[in-house]
């Protein structure tokens, strides 16, 4: 019998996400891989769409309700059905909308609160998932160089997870993890906030790279797209060598990143690739 389809694995709904579909959707397929390589069935309803977010942050209740009854309408009846145990997303901030947005767009006693508070309970972001019910560690990934974390805003404060990928990052065999300062700061993306209010969102994020240079590190993991490329974007522009990666990449051994080394120009550490690459490099930090 096939491993993917052996009896008792547990069944998950993968919810890509937009940015993770659109600008890096190997964040997607790492994220598939590492699902199935620890024990899970991984489906991926593919009439899927924006959950709505973007909507709702910017004042528009309406569409943001069209946005998550058509979520609903997607993945409600496979869980009710039996056909998935979970949705795994490897995103905290989409995941948070589905866990407490819904709530705030549906009236009390409305039929799709209900079918909303069905998915609340089954969502999971990518690093609880893998910690909390497949007991996962990353004790076979080895990474050779420094890391440190950044904790995305709506991961650690509207679903308080903290524990789980800093467990799963100080499991990897060969790095060595250093405390990044101010970590809890944001980095400035919040969505459409770095549209709105580009030179905060930008002042923001330089910080957080000055603090970067501050621990030394080669890389920092995050669990959102937006905040890995909005941290990306400035650390490239400012000839910075430290790259922010995605967790679901640094897990399944794809970070595309190449050897630091003396560059044409004689100038130094060549510039790593970025995560947008696709995903194919995989020499210089990680050892596979």
């Amino acid at each position: 019998m096939n491993d993917s389809t052996r009896p008792g694995r547990p069944k998950v709904a993968l919810f890509v996400t937009c940015m993770v579909d659109a600008l890096y959707p190997q964040v997607g397929m790492a994220t598939v891989d590492l699902l199935e390589r620890h024990g899970a069935q991984v489906v991926f309803p593919t009439d899927q769409t924006c959950c709505g977010q973007p909507a709702f942050n910017a004042g528009h209740p309406v569409d943001a309700r069209t946005m998550a009854r058509h979520f609903i309408d997607v993945f409600w009846p496979l869980v009710h059905g039996g056909d998935v145990d979970a949705i795994v997303a490897p995103s905290g901030s989409c995941v948070a909308m589905v866990r407490h947005g819904y709530t705030l767009l549906f009236e009390q006693g409305n039929e799709d609160r209900g079918r909303a508070a069905d998915l609340s309970r089954v969502t999971y972001e990518l690093s609880e998932y893998l910690v909390d019910i497949l007991d996962v560690d990353c004790s076979e990934t080895s990474v050779a160089g420094t890391i440190t974390y950044h904790p995305c805003c709506h991961l650690l404060r509207d679903l308080h997870i903290d524990r789980q990928p800093r467990q799963l990052l100080e499991t990897i065999g060969g790095a060595q993890f250093v405390d990044l300062p101010d970590a809890e700061e944001c980095c400035g993306f919040g969505g459409l906030f770095a549209i709105k209010h580009a030179p905060i969102s930008t002042a923001m994020g330089r910080q957080k790279v000055r603090n970067l240079q501050t621990s030394g590190a080669d890389l920092v993991v995050m669990n959102d797209a937006g905040c890995m490329a909005h941290v990306n974007g400035i650390l490239e522009r400012d000839g910075h060598t430290c790259r922010a990666v995605h967790i679901a990449e640094l897990l399944n051994q794809q970070t595309p990143l190449r050897e630091n080394s003396t560059d044409s120009s004689g100038t130094g550490h060549a510039a790593t690739r970025s995560a947008a690459d696709g995903g194919q490099h995989r020499n210089g930090l990680l050892s596979t």
